[in-house]
């Protein structure tokens, strides 16, 4: 008697399995890619990079900057792997490596995303304080330094991005053995989870940096306090909207594989795709660069 389990899974009726030695007995996606939403993603994503190229030659804040080219070139490598699997002639949407592999650059993208937002915090409390260490203290949430508040978050984000990567693979290697993918999944979950709480503590303070801030925007002069709401206004939404996308992620994996969530394509469009290039074409339109890089409104 086979030891293998029964297939279990979505198998587009249309596309036959090639049955490959990289290939899954079923489409790990829960649907099959799309052809219009990766190219879609490729085009929009190939020109937030060349826009960000600029920034960076124009503003020369150069951490940021290069954090954001970084998330656009992984979601740009993601998308070709999704594109690869597409319905023929395109791609295989069978092909496990490609799922593994647009699975590793989707993730790891807004890992930089949000790196350069809490870069960003970093540097309007900064600026805002002129560098004063006492004003800082005052400024910064918690009084927490530049480097407590990066070394926090971001070594947090890539355990988390380790965690889903891994639980992906080994997501990939059950589907591909006919075995259980359910303790995968549970790595994957955890991963989310955890990535969701530690985003949740940083959103807190960053509006805890907000009420601090409050009575400098409104009272410094020169039109510079309402430019600093506006940006601060675009560092929130896109903050919100990396929020919104790591919760999506966490609920549709809460569901299992071939959960309903994780089944729609729809989902995935809406809740992971748009609100990432929509966060970085608002960091991209309202650069931070324009207030704190070289010739800055708040660094002249």
């Amino acid at each position: 008697m086979s030891s293998k389990r029964p297939i279990a899974g979505y198998v587009d009726p249309n596309i036959p399995n090639p049955n490959g030695d990289g290939d899954a007995p079923i489409i790990i996606y829960g649907y099959t890619p799309t052809l219009a939403l990766n190219i879609l993603a490729l085009i929009l994503f190939a020109l937030l990079l060349l826009f960000h190229i600029f920034r960076l030659y124009a503003t020369r804040l150069y951490a940021f900057s290069t954090l954001l080219v970084f998330t656009t070139l992984c979601e740009i490598i993601g998308y070709i792997f999704r594109l690869r699997s597409s319905p023929p002639p395109v791609g295989n949407p069978y092909g496990v490596i490609n799922f593994v592999v647009q699975y590793f650059f989707i993730v790891t993208a807004p890992v930089f995303l949000s790196a350069a937002i809490y870069t960003t915090l970093t540097s309007f409390i900064a600026a805002l304080s002129n560098n004063d260490p006492n004003a800082t203290k005052k400024l910064s949430p918690l009084g927490l330094s530049k480097k407590t508040i990066l070394g926090i978050f971001i070594t947090a984000d890539i355990i988390a991005t380790i965690v889903q990567i891994a639980g992906a693979a080994l997501i990939g290697v059950s589907q591909s053995n006919r075995k259980s993918p359910v303790t995968a999944n549970n790595i994957l979950l955890a991963g989310l989870a955890f990535q969701v709480f530690t985003f949740l503590v940083f959103l807190i303070l960053l509006f805890i940096f907000i009420r601090n801030s409050r009575k400098i925007m409104l009272s410094t002069s020169g039109g510079r306090g309402s430019v600093m709401r506006m940006y601060t206004i675009a560092l929130v939404a896109s903050s919100l909207l990396v929020y919104l996308r790591t919760c999506f992620r966490l609920a549709e994996t809460s569901q299992g594989v071939g959960g309903y969530a994780s089944s729609h394509e729809v989902f995935f469009g809406v809740l992971e795709f748009a609100p990432i290039v929509v966060a970085i074409g608002l960091l991209g339109w309202w650069h931070p660069g324009s207030l704190v890089g070289r010739k800055g409104l708040l660094s002249s």
